[in-house]
């Protein structure tokens, strides 16, 4: 069984850029068919998801030495917990009182239309009163929180395939 789970880490950077390709995939399933509209830190989340899956994507395919995976490796797991950040600022958002809650901004389309970017960028980083609305939960667990578990996977399997490499060379060495 555990032999099943021994990879190369070309094989995991690819398991793990489809599992990023399928929480963007569920991310526009309830936008699209639950018609849920994403607030700025869920689009955040969505933007840190593709790069993480664009890293693993370039790790898989390029297919580095031993150098070249680490270097995938924490690049990977630094986007991963960088997405993990933003979803901890959800999680705060929506438990903050009703009294402290951010003021509701204009529209993402009416502030990438009429500010700059650095401002586009603040806004959403830094959320607003509609990203501490809770539409949506599965074992009394919010979205933000659920990705938040998937950054963390996303950012172990990265960071684990700093030493897969090393282990794939000493069973060729034995």
């Amino acid at each position: 069984m555990l032999r099943l789970l021994k990879l190369n880490s070309q094989s995991w950077f690819f398991l793990g850029f489809w599992a990023c390709v399928g929480l963007l995939a569920a991310g526009y399933y309830f936008q699209l068919i639950m018609k849920l509209e994403p607030c700025p830190l869920c689009i955040s989340q969505r933007i840190a998801i593709f790069l993480t899956g664009l890293c693993f994507l370039c790790a898989a395919l390029h297919n580095p030495g031993q150098t070249g995976t680490r270097r995938y490796a924490i690049l990977g797991a630094v986007l991963a917990l960088c997405g993990g950040a933003v979803s901890i600022r959800h999680i705060w958002i929506q438990h903050l009182p009703p009294d402290q809650v951010p003021e509701c901004g204009p529209g993402l389309d009416y502030v990438l239309n009429n500010f700059p970017f650095t401002e586009t960028l603040k806004l959403l980083l830094s959320g607003t009163g509609d990203c501490a609305k809770v539409n949506w939960t599965f074992m009394d667990l919010s979205m933000p929180t659920w990705t938040l578990f998937a950054f963390l996977i996303l950012a172990t399997v990265s960071i684990l395939q700093y030493w897969n490499y090393q282990e794939k060379i000493e069973l060729i060495k034995k």
